[in-house]
């Protein structure tokens, strides 16, 4: 197994992901995902599917992802301005917000479950370098057995 790198566009911000409404006869509000979430969870299904990804992976992994904001058009007046931190005010959603966008996405396309499977992740805002996006490696983590030598095994 090898490690899986993916593309994607610019993650759906985490307010707008979910939808919460009160149906007629509830006595509790529902939560569901946004048409907006289920199109970005489609879109990062087909994409998966190009990168030759046909069945979820079923083994734990290490998640890997770097979110680069729109680069905008006065990057240079900004850059110029302060060459060391001309990007700090680029508007861009939060590493934790993306990643739990990033997660749900990926469940049941590139992983079965972020829950138990996820065992490591590594997240980096980037400086823009022009379109939004979001590149993510997936990398298996092969274990024999773990704990093996809890039991007398050797590990």
């Amino acid at each position: 197994m090898s490690k899986i790198v993916l593309t994607l566009p610019y993650p759906v911000s985490a307010n707008r992901y979910w939808r919460t409404y009160m149906p007629k006869g509830f006595k509790a509000p529902v939560t569901t995902l946004s048409q907006e979430a289920k199109d970005y969870k489609a879109e990062v299904g087909w994409l998966a599917k190009a990168a030759g990804v046909r069945s979820p992976l079923a083994c734990r992994v290490a998640i890997a992802y770097t979110l680069y904001p729109k680069r905008p058009q006065d990057w240079q007046k900004r850059m110029a301005k302060d060459p060391l931190h001309w990007d700090d005010g680029v508007q861009c959603i939060d590493l934790d917000n993306a990643q739990k966008v990033l997660l749900d996405a990926l469940k049941g396309v590139v992983i079965q479950d972020d829950g138990w499977q996820v065992r490591r992740i590594t997240a980096e805002r980037a400086e823009p370098d022009g379109d939004a996006r979001l590149i993510v490696t997936i990398t298996p983590l092969l274990t024999e057995s773990p704990q093996g030598g809890l039991f007398g095994e050797a590990a």
